[in-house]
């Protein structure tokens, strides 16, 4: 009997996620062919005023909260507008430390829809807000079926873990990126998501444990956009500060000619470093920099994840 051992089932499962990884990401890319011009740009900007209309509705009036919460029990009544109006409850109270968080989250998801493009980090965020609405009344069908009445719930389900997404997002592109922690203590962002990740890891296990499973369906559901963008695929595509300044420098080369990617009919702007294809051999493609090799690689969509990095 041929025996498995736990390194060759890892392995295994990685070499699925890969595959399946480059399938999603050939996927997302047709899509933003056929959708790209329906993204809206500027995203976090329009999320940030949601939160300060949540905000002033607090403080007009306190108890219309209860009314914008995404309440299973009550949509399934008729109070429709839940499913969207949830999206204003801010993630905090207002307060200084409130204000800064805001202006950091502006920082990090627009750095993170330059660098992925507007579609790509709309599909981000509404796949966030939707698996969290599906969560939600996924966590009210088993509470119905445990319990034999209807729970409500509408707490439980918050616009936090849509930031905290945003964070891990931002940190998983930008893991080597410094922040000043309490303004004085320079860290790298990727620890601080170190520190989150093992906060949610804890939080899940002693909800396991207490047999409080529905923690552990909030906490699944709200982040699997997290999941699906970069535990499934491993997210190939790094954005860097130092690949966009490679990209600037390639673009400045182009409008001198001094570039390197030329064919008979002139300069192209892209050139697939593996394949040698260009836009002009089929416009439909998309080229990337790839930041974890040494030198200004670009490479197609077709060679972007299975390529050997330049060292």
């Amino acid at each position: 009997m041929t025996k498995i051992s736990l390194t060759d089932i890892l392995n295994n499962v990685m070499s699925f996620l890969e595959r399946s990884g480059t399938e999603c990401m050939n996927w997302l890319n047709k899509l933003e062919r056929k959708f790209g011009n329906w993204a809206i740009p500027n995203l976090i900007v329009w999320l940030i005023g949601a939160y300060t209309i949540g905000f002033v509705l607090y403080q007009v009036n306190p108890s219309i909260i209860g009314l914008l919460m995404l309440s299973p029990y009550h949509i399934l009544h008729g109070q429709i507008w839940r499913l969207v109006s949830w999206i204003l409850i801010p993630p905090s109270s207002l307060d200084i430390f409130t204000i800064i968080m805001l202006f950091f989250y502006y920082s990090i998801g627009t750095s993170l829809e330059r660098a992925w493009g507007d579609f790509k980090y709309n599909v981000y965020i509404f796949s966030g807000i939707l698996m969290t609405i599906i969560g939600s009344f996924l966590l009210y069908g088993i509470l119905y079926a445990v319990n034999g009445y209807p729970s409500l719930m509408g707490a439980a389900f918050s616009t936090y873990y849509i930031s905290l997404s945003i964070f891990l997002g931002f940190a998983i592109s930008f893991p080597d990126m410094q922040v000043l922690l309490y303004f004085i203590i320079p860290i790298k962002i990727k620890w601080l998501a170190y520190l989150d990740v093992a906060l949610l890891a804890y939080s899940m296990i002693t909800s396991i444990m207490s047999g409080n499973w529905a923690g552990c369906v909030v906490i699944l559901c709200s982040l699997a956009n997290v999941l699906v963008f970069f535990l499934m695929t491993r997210k190939g595509k790094r954005g860097s500060f130092q690949q966009n300044r490679r990209r600037k420098e390639f673009k400045k080369a182009v409008s001198r000619g001094e570039a390197e990617y030329r064919n008979p009919n002139g300069i192209t702007k892209h050139k697939c470093a593996i394949c040698g294809r260009t836009e002009k051999d089929d416009p439909n493609l998309e080229f990337r920099f790839c930041s974890r090799c040494n030198g200004n690689y670009e490479y197609c969509q077709d060679h972007l994840f299975t390529h050997e990095h330049v060292k």
